[in-house]
């Protein structure tokens, strides 16, 4: 099972990003997918080594960005590849198979090519303008969420992402995604958490969806 909230790290320096995976980890996030960029391999491999002694103490599943071979030398839970990353098929190959993929997709057929390629789960944005990314792609919002959903009808793990608060959550699960990657509203105050898990678990007990006619 995919944990239904993402925390994806933030940070102004490697250090920073480690505080904050530290402290999502006793807050109560399942998950934590390493949000930080630009820097070497061999950074990268130690960093990610001291984010994996942090998440393991707590039990929280770990996902790297991109580099796949590091995933595999630390035994991370698993990579997250977005669009420009290396094919999910690929990157299948040099995993153990107990290492989950997840892939980036802004369309609907961004999520048909992941799913066709057996990822395990998708993580579909932007919901809402986000300052933590870059070359942002057309924000989808509800419309876009349940349009795309609707059409899917997959069993594949649907997260969707993008400046998303507590707010949005209930609107957010009624177009059948099944859970969230959140970033800056985590950050800012590590006690929603707790909110954003009470959340998710109220709605999932409704099975309400959005339906098109």
């Amino acid at each position: 099972m995919i944990p239904k909230l993402h925390y994806i790290s933030q940070g102004s320096s490697k250090k920073e990003h480690l505080e904050n995976i530290q402290k999502a980890c006793s807050s109560g996030v399942e998950l934590v997918q390493i949000g930080l960029k630009n820097i070497s391999e061999k950074k990268y491999l130690k960093f990610a080594n001291e984010a994996k002694e942090i998440t393991a103490h707590f039990q929280t599943r770990l996902i790297l960005n991109a580099y796949y071979k590091i995933a595999k030398e630390i035994k991370a839970d698993g990579v997250h590849l977005a669009k420009t990353d290396t094919c999910p098929t690929i990157v299948r190959q040099h995993l153990y198979t107990w290492q989950m993929i997840g892939g980036t997709a802004n369309t609907l057929q961004d999520c048909e090519t992941l799913i066709s390629k057996e990822i395990d789960y998708i993580s579909l944005g932007p919901f809402n303008y986000s300052t933590t990314k870059e070359n942002l792609s057309e924000v989808l919002g509800l419309n876009g969420f349940a349009a795309i959903i609707d059409v899917l009808k997959t069993k594949t793990p649907i997260i969707g992402f993008g400046g998303i608060t507590t707010k949005d959550v209930t609107e957010i699960l009624k177009t059948g995604i099944s859970g969230i990657a959140v970033s800056n509203e985590i950050t800012q105050d590590f006690n929603s958490i707790s909110k954003f898990h009470q959340l998710l678990k109220a709605s999932s007990t409704e099975e309400q969806r959005y339906t098109f006619e």
